[in-house]
Formats: structure tokens, sequence, C-alpha cells
């Protein structure tokens, strides 16, 4: 915990030290997936006759193949909006990005988590607009545009994380770092039963197999471990990047929005896991009193109980905010990031600015009502699997 007081800026000349050495590093991961893919393709090729050339070939191209990039995809399970299919909410959500001055999105999916975020996918690295419905159903016109706004703030030059260069090798380090945990993971021991038939025969072959295992597992340990640390190097260098681009974003949403939308916004991010064990909660009721039956109206009845649990949450926290005594204010959150109460108070004490775009009533009817098939394509999923509940 720190005071309220703000945290000095980041001067401009470190950032650009560190955004240059996080280039640095991403292009270090581009050269060595590349050589490792290009030397194993070698050895094995040229090494036929050989039988260590083609070895080290395979262990080569393992470990590129396990560092390569992944181009995302699109969820194929949730409903994805096209220009044609939903053109009221693509001009609201293309006027915005050019506002932001980032390039539009492609594509926009409905889903069930009480967010807004942008993927990418393809290997052109399109942009999908990800717009959870629970937050869509629970705000008033204002608050989406915030919150919309946040979301494409984030797709800026200045958030390195999000990158095609170095947020692609960022990924590719996460990702090698989890494949090798996993194969490392391993275990052949087992439980013999000692009245099996030549128990003693099985229990010790298996000992041996377990301590070839383990021997073998360092072949996999060390690319993690190596993965792993360079990919924590990349987050502390393009810390304080990501940093200036959540407060560019906050002052983006502010324009955008209102200072007072941007800030509700972010305290609304605070109660994304009890929106979604809310919604977990209803998933089971609703299925264990009307079983697979499913009817239009229930449908628009649950995501209306999921609203009014939502907006019950806004007034509790209105209501402790109003009693709580001055304290301190976390200052940094996640992946080191600047935590929502630091963003808030931030925002409060910079100039106040009003709503540049706004969504009137015949607007905000005209996308609910492009919204109702895909609503009803998403909550038959969520009846049928639920919502993932974030840690």
């Amino acid at each position: 915990m720190d005071s309220a007081r703000p945290i000095p800026p980041d001067s401009p000349a470190p950032i650009r030290y560190a955004t240059a050495a996080a280039y640095a590093v991403a292009a270090v991961v581009h050269l060595v997936t590349a050589g490792l893919f290009i030397g194993g393709v070698l050895l094995i090729v040229l090494g036929l006759r050989t039988v260590v050339q083609p070895v080290l070939g395979a262990l080569m191209l393992g470990v590129a193949l396990s560092l390569r990039p992944r181009p995302g995809r699109l969820d194929a399970e949730l409903p994805t909006l096209r220009h044609a299919d939903a053109p009221v909410l693509f001009a609201l959500v293309d006027r915005m990005a050019d506002v932001a001055g980032v390039r539009r999105v492609d594509a926009i999916q409905l889903g069930p988590e009480f967010s807004v975020t942008v993927t990418h996918y393809g290997i052109r690295r399109k942009r999908c607009l990800v717009l959870g419905l629970p937050l869509w159903t629970a705000h008033p016109t204002g608050k989406p545009i915030a919150a919309l706004a946040h979301a494409l703030g984030s797709l800026s030059g200045r958030d390195l994380r999000s990158s095609a260069f170095v947020g692609v090798a960022l990924e590719s380090l996460e990702a090698m770092a989890r494949t090798m945990r996993a194969g490392d993971s391993a275990d052949a021991s087992s439980s013999v039963d000692v009245y099996a038939w030549r128990a003693d025969d099985v229990a010790g072959a298996a000992s041996r197999f377990d301590a070839r295992t383990r021997k073998g597992a360092w072949l996999v340990r060390i690319p993690g471990a190596a993965a792993a640390w360079t990919a924590r190097l990349l987050l502390w260098l393009t810390e304080p990047a990501a940093r200036r681009a959540q407060f560019d974003a906050d002052d983006l949403a502010a324009r955008m929005a209102s200072t007072e939308a941007a800030i509700d916004a972010l305290q609304d991010r605070r109660s994304a896991r009890a929106v979604g064990i809310e919604v977990h909660r209803l998933v089971i009721a609703t299925r264990t009193l009307t079983g697979d039956r499913s009817t239009s109206a229930a449908q628009e009845e649950f995501w209306d109980k999921v609203a009014r649990y939502s907006e019950s949450l806004r007034a509790q926290r209105a209501g402790d905010e109003a009693t709580e005594p001055e304290g301190g204010v976390t200052v940094v959150g996640a992946a080191g990031l600047p935590s929502e109460p630091l963003r808030m108070a931030r925002l409060a004490r910079v100039p106040r600015h009003s709503a540049a775009i706004t969504l009137d009533e015949l607007d905000r009817d005209r996308i609910d009502d492009e919204l109702r098939l895909p609503r009803q394509v998403l909550t038959r999923k969520v009846m049928r699997d639920g919502v993932p509940l974030t840690p």
C-alpha cells in the first residue's frame, strides 16, 4: 500500500531507452527463432547419412516450433458480427477509432464477460472487439463509450505489449514457457499393487523409467527457463511504455465519454469477478428450474437480472466509498501496471472533460436490435457452458 500522492511520471529519456532495449530483445528472439528453424532444417537435410546431426536438427526444430509466433484466432463459439451485420454499432466503434487515431476493428464478437477487450487474429493481426454483454446491458448510454474508449486506447502504438513486433515476441516466449512446463511435469511413477503378478519387476521398471525421465527433463527445463526469464525481461522493459499507454487510454476515455464516465468505467472493472460469479449462479439456477427449455422471455429476464445485480454492486460501492476513511491507494496492479484506484485518483486531479461522443436512446435501441440474434446465440452458449471464472 502507498499513499494517495501521485507517483512521479516517467521521464521521456528512460522510456526511450527501455523501448529501444525492448525492441533489441524482441529482435534477438525473432532472430533466434529463425536461426533455430533454418539450422535445424539444414542439419536434417545435409546430415542424413549421420545420426547426431539429424537428432540435433530435430531438437532445434522442436525449440523453434515452441518459440514460433502464434497468430490469434477468433473464438468460434462466440457470435461474430461484421459491418453488414451491425452497421450502427460499427459506425460508433469506427468513429471512436478515428478519434483515437488507431486502425478500425475488423470484427466484433459478443462475449459473456463483464469487460471490453480487443484481440488480434490471423497472420495480418486483424482486430476484433470483444464486447461483454453483461457490461453493455448493465450500463446506461455513457459508460459503454468509456469502456470502448479504454479498449481502443490500448491499441495505440505506445503500448509495446500489444504491438506486432515486441508483442508477438512476448507472446511467443510466454507460450514456449507454458509448453516446456507442461512437458516437464510428466511423471511416470505409478502405484503398483503389491499383490499383482511380478509386482517387484514392474515397480523396478517404473523406477528406472522415472530416472531416465528426470535426466531428459533438463532438455526441456533449460529452454523453458530461458524463455521465462526473457519474457520477464521484456515485461520489465515494456513496463514504462505500458504504464504511459494506460494513462493515455484513461485520458482518451475522459475526452470521449466525460471524466465521470471514465472514472465509473474504471470502478466497474473491480466488479468483473463478482458479476461473473453471479452469471454462473444464474445459469445454474435457470438450468435447475427450467431444464433445457429456453424462451426469449427467459433469456431477456436472465440478462435483466445480471443488469440489476451490477447496479446493486455499483450502489453498494458508492455507499462504501462514501463511508470509508481516507487511506492509501494501491499504486501497482497486475504486470506492473498502475492500479485502478491510482488511475481514478489521477483522473480526478486533471482538468475535467465533457462527453465528446454520445449515444442517444435511438441509436442504443438500434444497436440492441442488431445484437438481438447474437444475444440469443450467446445465451444458449452460456446456458450450456457457463462462464469461466477469473482468479
